[in-house]
């Protein structure tokens, strides 16, 4: 039936230049149609050169179609095994499904193990690969990451830094520093590390000692939702409430720049509030960067929370990202270097340092009038 099928072609061509030359029609072609099937094709001019065997089938507007026994013979042969064909797959096919559906279970169980040995291999080749660690579950609710680095952010980046992390239980780093700097990147790995982990792999570092996180919570990134009508601040808050509302003491939480959807004092007031109320309520392992300094205060009043920054190196009127993470916090966000980094024109970079200049020396005053007058209301309150 195939060869058939293939050969059949090889033969109409053979008929189509014996018609030419018995007709003396050069132009004479044999076609298909699915309506009409195998035809011989002659134009009106040469009509008169048709033979008397030639049967009319279709008639066009240029020209006649014909049909000849021989031809009509050869058109049986080729769709009836077309159709033998297409019959015959049919029953070999259902024949097939058969024979699958009644080995179902173990074909699935083969898929099922052959996917765990896919991961596992794929874990232990990447594993292998990239230096990474087995790490240590300890049951204290600790993070303990030496050399730690982020999976993906490596592979793109040869000079990749990376850094020890330590946050033991019920702590809260509180991250500065300025934009490009690496605070998200660092956040990012931790959590990666941590879900890495306890799915089985070993991890980017140099030793990782984990305490089990029954959850891992992010709010990253800025966003709005249009289809159902929220801005960026509003689905910020959405997620912060989901985290404050669920998250437990054996949860990991990674709050990058919460509050920063809306005006200074009103995020500098939600951040705050946020940190004291996973601190006091919550007491998850938490990771908060923030680009409000004033949230290092925190770590003056509650013992568990900690000033982290994300060190650069001035040079002269050039800064370095050095992506490393230092005790302590930070009251510089270079923002104008970053925006300068970026391309903004050189006026505009040296326009914004003008201003910021006021502004500091504003903000400056407002707190030495501030001090006077609490001064005074002190003086007065003695006398």
């Amino acid at each position: 039936l195939q060869n058939i099928k293939k050969n059949s072609k090889y033969y109409l061509h053979d008929l189509e230049e014996k018609e030419k030359e018995k007709t003396g029609i050069s132009t004479l072609r044999i076609g298909y149609t699915r309506v009409f099937g195998y035809f011989i094709e002659v134009t009106k001019k040469n009509i008169h050169l048709v033979p008397n065997n030639y049967i009319r089938k279709q008639t066009t507007a240029n020209s006649e179609r014909y049909i000849t026994e021989e031809l009509k013979i050869e058109e049986e042969k080729i769709l009836g095994a077309q159709e033998k064909i297409d019959e015959l797959e049919y029953v070999l096919f259902q024949d097939l499904i058969n024979k699958i559906a009644q080995k179902t279970n173990e074909i699935q169980d083969a898929a099922l193990r052959l996917a765990v040995l896919d991961v596992l291999t794929s874990l232990a080749k990447v594993a292998m690969e990239n230096n990474y660690v087995c790490p240590q579950f300890v049951e204290e609710k600790v993070i303990q990451l030496r050399k730690s680095r982020h999976p993906v952010v490596e592979k793109l980046e040869p000079r990749f830094v990376a850094n020890d992390i330590i946050i033991n239980e019920g702590e809260m780093m509180i991250i500065t520093g300025p934009n490009m700097s690496g605070k998200s990147t660092l956040m990012r790995q931790v959590a990666l590390i941590s879900l890495m982990a306890q799915i089985g792999s070993f991890v980017p570092a140099e030793e990782a000692i984990l305490g089990i996180v029954d959850r891992i919570f992010t709010r990253v990134g800025a966003y709005d939702d249009l289809s159902s009508g929220q801005s960026t601040f509003m689905v910020e808050m959405n997620e912060t409430a989901s985290i404050l509302n669920n998250a437990t003491q054996n949860s990991l939480i990674i709050l990058d720049e919460i509050g920063r959807g809306t005006s200074t004092f009103d995020g500098v007031s939600i951040a705050w509030s946020v940190a004291e109320h996973i601190y006091n309520k919550v007491k998850a392992r938490t990771m908060f960067s923030t680009h409000y300094h004033v949230m290092n205060k925190l770590a003056g009043k509650f013992e568990k929370i900690k000033n982290y920054n994300i060190a650069v190196r001035e040079v002269k009127d050039e800064i370095i990202f050095l992506h490393r993470l230092v005790e302590g916090g930070t009251d510089q966000s270079y923002g104008i270097h970053v925006a300068k980094l970026a391309g903004l024109p050189e006026g505009v970079i040296l326009r914004a340092r003008e201003i910021q200049d006021l502004l500091e020396k504003d903000d400056d005053m407002n707190k030495k009038i501030k001090a006077k007058k609490v001064q005074e209301q002190m003086s007065l309150e003695k006398f």
